[in-house]
């Protein structure tokens, strides 16, 4: 699998920033790895397993970028393959933000958590009101 590892989360004030990155190390079993991978963030959500947030498709595809509809305009999903890294840059962050962001790779840019097959450990972020 594709080893993922979230950094970055932490306590913030409603309105303020954060940027969370997702580094990836590693190949799947059918040989994909970061820079051939769509990496997506994921986050808890009440009557949801997680809630799609943000994904990125591979750069060759144009890096083409999905935003779910809660977080459009105010996060940005960026992605480094030189660094083999993920960021979610959060903007006018709300109290409603708070949760634990989890990175997962796939093989296409998809909000659906079966989709993906490689999971990291998840960073906590707190929004304060």
């Amino acid at each position: 699998q594709v080893q993922l590892v979230e950094s970055g989360g932490g306590l913030v004030q409603a309105g303020g920033s954060l940027r969370v990155s997702c580094a990836a190390s590693g190949r799947t079993t059918s040989g994909r790895t970061f820079s051939t991978s769509t990496i997506a963030w994921f986050r808890p959500a009440p009557g949801k397993e997680r809630e799609f947030v943000a994904a990125i498709s591979i750069s060759r595809s144009g890096g083409m970028t999905s935003y779910a509809g809660s977080v459009k305009g105010r996060f940005t999903i960026s992605r480094d393959n030189a660094l083999n890294t993920v960021y979610l840059q959060m903007n006018s962050l709300k109290p409603e933000d708070t949760a634990v962001y989890y990175c997962a790779a796939g093989p296409v840019v998809s909000s659906r958590v079966r989709e993906y097959d490689s999971w990291g450990q998840g960073t906590q972020v707190t929004v304060s009101s």
